[in-house]
């Protein structure tokens, strides 16, 4: 505790999202209990959430507060009228926040919109937390190159990769068998295909043990959340897809695992709570205190183990199939599958056609012409256009 870096400069892109406020929430119990000017915010950003935005603006008084959406910045500078903080709109402002002098960025904004801002950040050599993982399945290499040239510190705020960073021996990484990353099966688990044909929106955002946005709530439900974090993982931790595993784990109280040669097996424990592992990206190297509830394992009972069914859930399959493939293929995967998701939520496609349009997409867009090459972020958002364009033909057939 008495090492912890209080004054560790903040920037939230995504701020008004699940992880922006549980970040948000950590700070102000920081600001509570250990000091009142605790983790000073340089900029806080939202795509729409305008009304959230001022409101988080006003509490914690950030420098820059910008919104997404340029129709909305009248009234976010109406919010912030004889605040102080500079308001701006628009994707450009976005990256603009991304730059402002922070010690320490979460990288929140949901899907390929990410990309721009986390990227931008990165390049400034700085604490990045990601919890952003389309960054790394859209432009993985790209991303991790910037991370080297760059200097930055790329610290994974998703509870699986947060474990494995946890408990990965660098020193011995040599003698990692493989790393497990554990997937709760999301509420559809026990489901057959019929029984998940009619399921609702409603149904697939209710995560029976985490408190998510709607889009990463669906992607748990189908296991595409599980196959994006395989690709993640490849990227941030180097290992080769057959040294990947998933386990379900209902309880979600093991977030992931990592094997040595030796038989021994390291895993990260804690209760289903996202502010675990952004209070550990916040205070790193250090440690904070979170108000978390603690982990009582003897109230738990016990813990359950299963292999993943991809037959049920082919979203995992399709997402180690474009790993495997490489080039621009996760591109494709990650944005067929925002595409389709965000039909399924409006509810004009069924729970099982989000894998559907996916693989649709992937098997039109591997045409051999060197589709697959991205060698810039704007060779990735091109890819990722026509990706949505072709998910959305197929759901307009």
């Amino acid at each position: 505790m008495s090492n912890l870096n209080l004054q560790k400069r903040v920037t939230v892109l995504g701020s008004t999202g699940s992880v922006g406020c549980s970040t948000l929430d950590l700070i102000a119990h920081a600001r509570e209990g250990q000091d009142p000017e605790a983790f000073p915010i340089e900029a806080l950003t939202a795509q729409r959430r305008v009304d959230d935005l001022i409101a988080q603006a006003r509490q914690f008084s950030p420098k820059f507060a910008v919104i997404g959406d340029p129709s909305l910045l009248a009234q976010l500078r109406e919010g912030l009228d004889g605040t102080g903080v500079e308001a701006a709109a628009g994707p450009e402002a976005l990256v603009e926040a991304a730059l402002r002098p922070a010690d320490w960025v979460m990288a929140a904004i949901v899907g390929a919109a990410g990309l721009a801002p986390t990227h931008a950040a990165i390049s400034r050599g700085v604490e990045v937390a990601l919890a952003n993982k389309e960054c790394l399945v859209c432009a993985g290499d790209l991303i991790m190159g910037a991370v080297k040239a760059s200097g930055a510190t790329l610290l994974p705020v998703d509870s699986e990769h947060n474990a494995i960073f946890q408990v990965l021996e660098q020193e011995n990484r040599s003698s990692v068998e493989k790393i497990i990353l554990t997937a709760s099966g999301g509420p559809f688990r026990t489901f057959t295909r019929q029984q998940m044909a009619t399921v609702t929106p409603a149904q697939a955002v209710a995560h029976p043990n985490w408190d998510m946005g709607q889009k990463i709530s669906v992607d748990s439900a189908t296991m595409m959340n599980k196959g994006l974090e395989v690709i993640e993982a490849h990227h941030l931790f180097g290992f080769s897809p057959r040294e990947i595993d998933v386990l379900i784990h209902p309880q979600s109280v093991i977030h992931s695992m990592v094997s040595y040669e030796d038989g021994s097996v390291l895993a990260q424990l804690g209760s289903p709570d996202m502010r675990t592992p952004i209070a550990h990206t916040l205070a790193w190297p250090q440690r904070m205190p979170a108000p978390v509830a603690k982990l009582d394992l003897a109230a738990i009972g016990s813990l359950s183990f299963e292999a993943p069914d991809e037959t049920r859930f082919p979203a995992l399959r399709l997402a180690r199939n474009a790993l495997q493939m490489g080039g621009g293929a996760p591109t494709i995967l990650n944005a067929a599958n925002e595409a389709a998701v965000a039909a399924f939520l409006e509810d004009r496609i069924g729970f099982l056609d989000i894998p559907k349009v996916v693989e649709g997409a992937l098997d039109h867009l591997d045409n051999g012409q060197g589709i697959w090459r991205l060698d810039a972020l704007e060779d990735v958002f091109a890819l990722d256009s026509e990706a949505r364009e072709q998910a959305n033909q197929l759901m307009s057939a």
